[in-house]
């Protein structure tokens, strides 16, 4: 079943086109930062916030939002452009990115920034903190409505590479042990991390079948199909019983051939030179 129709797909690729230009105008701006992951993303953090979360950017405490827990916090220039166009905050602030005295910091900081979750940096730690609110607000849920099991839905959004974090299993066995249903993963699989490919370093897979050992329900898709990361998100919405797991298939540094699939754009910025070029490959890529 399509949850997209063809005009919002337009409407929400042209979303990801603006938000991977401010992604690259902020890391120029901050002369240091993560590239490639961030805009691996830009399609994923697209669907959710213009599509799938149910949230209010101008009251973002708002009690029955949905929660979005960044584990992976180094690609947060991509949670801020996403959130400075959905209307949390100008997107010009976005070019303070890193800088001292700023909102947007290298890694997101809860009390900083009104819409951000959890304060996020060491790398494993989201999904323990995503199977806690999960975990609350179910208990939440129920009692304010004893005879019912609605509440928010968490997402967390993950990166493969730390999935070689202890942690990370830790937060997935008491997820499937308390039947999460309420909790969904998002792990960004580009195979790439900041010394090189994940499967040559700390092979992860087979990742799928681990998180089915865990009693996940598992969901595989291209992070760039916009219409497939809904579909995913709407069928975990229909699992009863346990937590999902999307393992969404991007590539990093997607739009700018230069950086896409290169693990050496992992951490690093675009210099000042780059941007006019960066730019026009990415509006380049978004015709196609």
């Amino acid at each position: 079943m399509a949850y997209l129709t063809e005009e919002k797909q337009k409407l929400l690729q042209e979303k990801a086109r603006e938000i991977r230009e401010t992604i690259i105008h902020s890391l120029v701006a901050a002369g240091s930062g993560h590239t490639a992951g961030p805009l691996g993303m830009a399609d994923i953090f697209t669907v959710f916030y213009f599509h799938v979360l149910n949230h209010d950017p101008k009251n973002p405490e708002w009690e029955d939002r949905d929660r979005l827990i960044l584990s992976n916090g180094h690609i947060t220039p991509v949670r801020y452009a996403a959130m400075a166009h959905a209307g949390y905050f100008p997107v010009e602030e976005c070019l303070t990115l890193r800088k001292l005295g700023s909102r947007l910091q290298g890694h997101p900081e809860r009390e900083k920034l009104p819409g951000v979750e959890t304060t996020s940096g060491p790398l494993g730690s989201g999904l323990s903190q995503a199977s806690g609110i999960a975990y609350g607000l179910r208990m939440d849920a129920h009692g304010r409505h004893p005879m019912s099991a609605i509440s928010p839905r968490v997402y967390c959004f993950m990166s493969d590479g730390e999935l070689q974090e202890g942690n990370t299993w830790e937060g997935a066995m008491f997820a499937g042990a308390n039947r999460l249903h309420n909790l969904t993963a998002i792990i960004d699989r580009n195979n790439i991390q900041i010394t090189g490919n994940t499967e040559d370093i700390m092979p992860v897979e087979p990742l799928a079948d681990k998180f089915k050992a865990f009693n996940w329900h598992v969901i595989e898709v291209d992070g760039h199909n916009m219409e497939e990361v809904a579909d995913a998100v709407e069928q975990a919405k229909a699992i009863a019983e346990k937590p999902t797991v999307i393992i969404a298939h991007t590539i990093p540094g997607k739009g700018v051939k230069e950086i896409e699939g290169n693990f050496l754009w992992h951490g690093i910025s675009p210099k000042k030179e780059q941007e006019e070029s960066f730019i026009e490959q990415i509006r380049e890529a978004a015709k196609r």
